[in-house]
């Protein structure tokens, strides 16, 4: 896909350990908070089939993606795919729908930096730390995706350590039997009354590995795409994977499992079990612990930017968005835009009541909702693409496609309609942030097509 001459450019400056830097930290914060609300619904045992079966998604889903990625590197990522396997129509569909993902996930982890800090300092409001949060690191991506980027990977780096670290210290007190009592929606053993909390938990077995794919929106900042992507990729999807199961193990055989089931720091709740509420472990887990929280933060702004970049540039935005600073070759107006629409997230207390979820449960939700959305899309995009544009260069072919892809995409839906029957309220304001987006698209479409007139 071709950009006008005139039309702005990112710099390509990443190398493969910084693409994996960003895969990984994009997602870390979902082993840090947000996935235990799955006990709530699933219990331990429950939500660790409901984790084993998105974990098998998310793996199929991106070696198929990854053929995608280095076929079209493209800062609109799935919106560039989605766009030229069913046009203008469906290249919305997929820029909306990861624009809601990677802007609501945000608030939600800044949300869990202003938990963590309560729990060191309790005079700290968590909101006004959040608020402080996008100030600090929307000024950082402005300042340059190279220290951006070499940020990121420093605080994944951290973070694995930390959950590491987490796991050695809880392992002393671990007992098989705590994780297992109740484990089934409550009850010590199985039965089909336990299947529908299973499917509730859906949206936050996600979580742990929401975001992976924003590594797609950094492609034309990578240096070799066509074989750094690939790595980045699936070297960054088998480390969650390991690191998702370890946490959620020895989380909830460190003692009660039901008192972490509903809160934003399960972490330090759970260390508290073991080694008590002054112990040195525990302020280290929480200092530590915001590398990860930081780390996913500061890699969906990145990722957040670039999908309003490349929409603004394509004129599906205002092209206000599409401007790169002169000096730091970076998007700041998207930075900005994107930032603005968290922080209203995370004042918007009403949000609260929504189903009888919390604030931050309800924001992941929204977040998945766009994210599912976009998973079908692009794997509809690549059976479309196999067939209409064999011809079209594939560096990285999806292995044993069509099996993989086809996984993928059956998982995805299964996750579509679940979540729809577990959250019909919050799917119908995502519904309306999708037709407001179409009503917009609709009214700028000759400006779209003048634009594709001129010559490039």
């Amino acid at each position: 896909m071709q950009h006008h001459s005139s039309s702005p450019q990112l710099k390509p400056v990443l190398n493969t350990l910084q693409l994996w830097g960003i895969a990984v930290g994009l997602v870390i914060s979902g082993e840090y908070f947000g996935w235990s609300y799955g006990w709530a619904s699933a219990g331990t045992l429950g939500f660790t089939v409901t984790a084993l079966f998105i974990a098998a998604m998310y793996t199929t889903f991106i070696f198929s993606f990854t053929e995608l990625t280095t076929s079209i590197p493209h800062a609109g990522g799935p919106f560039a795919y989605s766009r030229r396997a069913f046009g203008p129509v469906g290249g919305y569909l997929a820029g909306a729908a990861t624009l809601i993902e990677f802007v609501f996930a945000p608030p939600a982890i800044s949300l869990a930096i202003g938990a963590y800090l309560n729990v060191q300092f309790p005079a700290v409001d968590p909101k006004l730390a959040a608020l402080c949060a996008y100030l600090v690191f929307m000024t950082l991506n402005i300042v340059g995706v190279q220290i951006a980027a070499t940020f990121e990977l420093c605080v994944t780096l951290l973070a694995i350590f930390e959950l590491l670290v987490f796991m050695g210290v809880v392992a002393p007190g671990f007992s098989m039997s705590n994780f297992t009592k109740g484990g089934w929606s409550g009850h010590d053993v199985f039965s089909l009354a336990s299947v529908p909390g299973m499917f509730a938990a859906i949206p936050f077995a996600i979580w742990f590995f929401l975001a992976i794919e924003g590594v797609a929106m950094a492609a034309e900042e990578a240096k070799d795409p066509k074989r750094s992507i690939p790595i980045a990729y699936i070297t960054g999807i088998l480390t969650l994977v390991v690191l998702a199961i370890g946490v959620m193990l020895f989380a909830g055989g460190a003692g009660d499992w039901t008192k972490l089931a509903n809160i934003n720091d399960p972490l330090p709740q759970a260390m508290k079990l073991i080694v008590g509420d002054n112990s040195n472990w525990l302020h280290m887990l929480v200092w530590l612990g915001l590398f990860g929280l930081v780390a996913s933060f500061h890699g969906i702004i990145l990722g957040y930017s670039r999908q309003i970049f490349a929409l603004a540039r394509e004129d599906y935005l205002p092209a206000y968005f599409a401007r790169v600073h002169p000096r730091f070759k970076t998007p700041h107006r998207a930075i900005i835009a994107g930032g603005v629409v968290g922080i209203a997230a995370i004042y918007s207390d009403e949000w609260i009541t929504l189903g009888g979820q919390t604030l931050t449960a309800n924001i992941v939700t929204m977040s998945v909702f766009g994210a599912i959305l976009m998973y079908i899309l692009s794997m509809l995009s690549l059976f479309k693409l196999r067939r209409s544009q064999p011809g079209l260069e594939r560096p990285f072919r999806a292995p044993l496609y069509p099996y993989f892809p086809a996984f993928a995409l059956l998982c995805a839906l299964v996750c579509m309609g679940t979540m729809i029957y577990y959250n019909p309220l919050i799917f119908g304001i995502f519904l309306l942030f999708l037709a407001l987006g179409y009503a917009w698209f609709v009214l700028t479409g000759r400006q779209r097509a003048a634009g594709q007139r001129q010559p490039s």
